[in-house]
């Protein structure tokens, strides 16, 4: 899907030179792109763009200077799409913790379309780190566009369900939304909502927001204002200092408090932004700190529990001191692995050895239908072992068979030593989802249970959507380790050598907290809760009934095995949105997929329509609202001859609702598991093979069963002049020769 975006973008701007803009240019005509430019231009969206979708080039033409225009055969397969012209853009963007609040607004022109003629429009939207839509608004002259979530029960109310590429994720990190039929000419006013986490390293937060636009959507004309505006708020809480460290756009600094920052950039420009917003700070500690907040529900909350946060922010002291591991990487080789995954895995799984420390344990369990091992037990991380082990890597990951994760996952955790000295990881890498996935949970549950000196943690990797994400995140969850993906496979060396960061990086573990006996009620996300590593903080939210005490103990285990305790007083706040945690809903599901409790899915589902975060229990719709038309009347005194103020009278509203294609992950899909089809493989939609189906046997199926009326009008729609006028002229002679046959034959029964 995104090779056919981009091929769509490319031709869309190889139209656009069609468009004359007069003698008022800002810019002259674009140079000739050398060979390097041309390797080095994306047409992947790196900023919040919206594009003409021009299935019909005849009414590409400026809507302001009608030209003349060579006349154009054909149409275009697939549709076209010209970057629209943007007129303003302003950015705002909330900090909170570990995670940004991202909002948008932004100008474009449909300045590639006649006036007389309408185009849909594609707004694409790509997201940071862990990105999440959260909603789109579109106001046009009399219509306006929003984006809602809805229950599963609701979807059935809706008027039509959206095409595949109308409401959808083209990348990971990418969501698109179509706006139909919008009149050439218009301005459309666009607001973007999304959320994305806040990356991490040596102790500073980074925000990285997507900000960079191509030439090709600065106006033409010289008259035209582009106004570029920025507004930053950061938000740590109380009690801890923010320290800011660069920033990659002209800020200036509008609000200092304790935990707070706040920064503004305002300016008309000749050109937009050709780099992405990025803003560093950190947070001045030379021990490991954090807080903790609470806070009232809303009054329409569904749960009128308390809200609380924690917080952990890792130390400049202690981060040198990471524990020491035993480490058993239990990797899937199953024939869906084939090409780019498994090699990316092999190159990302040599690079986690090379960053073993040479006092720590390791082996490797390859697995399909069978399991393979490096070694019978834990190797010493020698130089001569890795070298070794990287040999076999190379020799022995041939992707082939089916999946058995139990088995690998069952040797691995019996091959643990189990002393005080190693904390013993498992990292788990696969694509597939398996039917065994709770007797799984449970297993690894027993294994937990057995009181060792320090439970093996489950390092949880899934690559693309047909692996059982919720699956391994509960693993993940159950052993306080962690879990990522890689759901687009171009990021698999990236997003595993993140997770195995993380993993080498404890440096706190078995967090518990203390003094909670007053509360009625306790509930924290995750729980267990994860261990800290230099590599991020440890933000964990959750619900109480009851007084909370002032200050809450939070203790653990230091890497050099020494007690670790830390005294964190509880404060209210109100500026930081507590309820607005994706993480939450992502492990609630975990827990109503293992459990297949419904009611747990109904709370999840609820929530996710009060906090307007995605589900899989809910879907967006896209609700379509007709403003209506302003009638003005006016009435005139005949003695004064004065006429009075005109009353405006405004039609009512009608509201069409599109339901847009299933945005979650999903829960794996055996069946592809099963057939081994690889990560990323395009299938035919269902939709649509029942589409042609029906066409076929409602049409001309009967006379061949291949095409329909419809296949037949499209191909013909695309041929030249020259060509349908040969097709005619033979079409008709086939009608003469069979006129002819019919005389003959019936000529003939008469002489007869």
């Amino acid at each position: 899907m995104a090779e056919e975006f981009v091929k769509s973008v490319e031709d869309g701007v190889h139209l656009a030179k069609r468009i004359y803009f007069g003698k008022d240019r800002a810019v002259a005509p674009p140079k000739p792109m050398t060979a390097m430019a041309k390797a080095s231009l994306s047409y992947l969206p790196e900023s919040p763009m919206l594009y003409a979708v021009i299935g019909d080039p005849a009414i590409v033409d400026n809507p302001d200077i009608p030209s003349y225009q060579p006349h154009v055969h054909g149409r275009c397969d697939p549709p076209a799409l010209i970057p629209l012209q943007m007129n303003g853009i302003s950015l705002e963007a909330d900090c909170y913790l570990d995670t940004a609040f991202i909002t948008v607004t932004g100008s474009w022109r449909v300045h590639c379309v006649m006036g007389s003629r309408s185009c849909d429009c594609r707004i694409a939207v790509p997201m940071g780190e862990q990105g999440s839509i959260l909603g789109v608004e579109v106001e046009l002259p009399r219509k306006s566009y929003s984006t809602k979530i809805v229950t599963l029960d609701d979807e059935s109310k809706t008027e039509k369900v959206a095409k595949i590429e109308d409401g959808c994720f083209l990348k990971p990190h990418i969501f698109t939304l179509s706006i139909p039929q919008v009149d050439g000419g218009t301005n459309i006013s666009v607001t973007i909502r999304w959320s994305q986490k806040l990356l991490y390293c040596n102790g500073q937060l980074t925000l990285d927001v997507p900000f960079s636009f191509p030439d090709f959507v600065t106006p033409a004309g010289k008259k035209i204002s582009k106004k570029e505006k920025i507004q930053l708020n950061v938000n740590s809480g109380p009690g801890i200092e923010v320290i800011c460290k660069s920033t990659s756009h002209p800020l200036k600094e509008r609000q200092r408090q304790a935990g707070k920052l706040g920064f503004l950039y305002e300016s008309d420009v000749l050109n937009w932004s050709r780099a992405n917003f990025v803003f560093s700070y950190a947070v001045s500690s030379s021990h490991t700190c954090g807080n903790v907040l609470l806070q009232s529900p809303p009054p329409l909350d569904s749960d009128q529990r308390e809200m609380f946060c924690f917080s952990l922010f890792p130390g400049d002291q202690q981060c040198g001191k990471v524990f020491t591991k035993e480490v058993i990487f239990v990797v899937d080789i199953s024939g869906s692995m084939k090409g780019k995954p498994i090699e990316d895995t092999k190159q990302a799984l040599c690079m986690a050895l090379s960053k073993l420390d040479s006092q720590d344990l390791f082996n490797i369990i390859a697995f399909n239908n069978e399991k393979y091992l490096f070694s019978s037990s834990l190797e010493l991380a020698t130089k001569k072992a890795i070298e070794n082990a990287t040999q076999w890597i190379g020799t022995n990951f041939i992707a082939g068979g089916g999946t058995n994760i139990l088995n690998p996952l069952t040797q691995a955790m019996e091959m643990f030593s189990y002393t005080q000295q190693h904390i013993p990881m498992i990292f788990l890498v696969t694509d597939g989802a398996v039917e065994d996935e709770r007797h799984i949970c449970d297993v690894l549950k027993s294994h937990l249970m057995q009181k060792q000196m320090i439970c093996p943690r489950l390092y949880a990797f899934g690559i693309g959507l047909f692996c059982n994400h919720y699956f391994l995140r509960m693993l993940a969850m159950m052993s306080r380790g962690h879990y990522n993906a890689a759901y687009d496979v171009d990021s698999i060396e990236v997003r595993v050598e993140q997770l195995f960061s993380r993993a080498s990086s404890v440096i706190l573990a078995d967090i518990a907290f203390e003094n909670l006996d007053g509360l009625e009620e306790f509930e924290v996300f995750p729980t267990p809760v994860p261990d800290l590593s230099s590599k991020g903080p440890l933000v964990l939210s959750g619900r109480y009934r009851g007084v909370f005490p002032d200050t809450l103990k939070a203790k653990g285990v230091l890497a050099d095995l020494s007690n670790f305790s830390l005294d964190l007083k509880a404060i209210q706040t109100k500026d930081i949105p507590l309820d607005k945690q994706r993480q939450q809903i992502e492990l609630l599901t975990a827990q109503a997929w293992l459990t297949e409790n419904k009611d747990l899915e109904q709370k999840i589902a609820q929530t996710s329509i009060q906090k307007g975060v995605i589900s899989e229990y809910t879907r967006m719709i896209l609700i379509e609202t007709d403003k209506g038309k302003v009638i003005t009347e006016s009435t005139t005194n005949t003695k004064r001859k004065v006429s009075t103020a005109p009353t405006k009278i405004e039609e009512p509203k009608i509201q069409k609702e599109t339901l847009l294609q299933n945005l979650g992950a999903g829960f794996g899909n055996y069946s592809a598991t099963n057939e081994n089809i690889s990560p990323g493989t395009t299938e035919t939609k269902p939709e649509t093979a029942e589409f042609l189906a029906k066409a076929a046997s409602n049409c001309c199926g009967k006379t061949c069963e291949i095409c329909c009326c419809m296949c037949c009008i499209r191909t013909c729609s695309k041929m030249n002049d020259q060509c349908a006028i040969v097709l005619t002229q033979f079409l008709g002679s086939l009608a003469c020769l069979g006129c002819f046959a019919c005389c003959e034959l019936c000529c003939s029964v008469n002489d007869g």
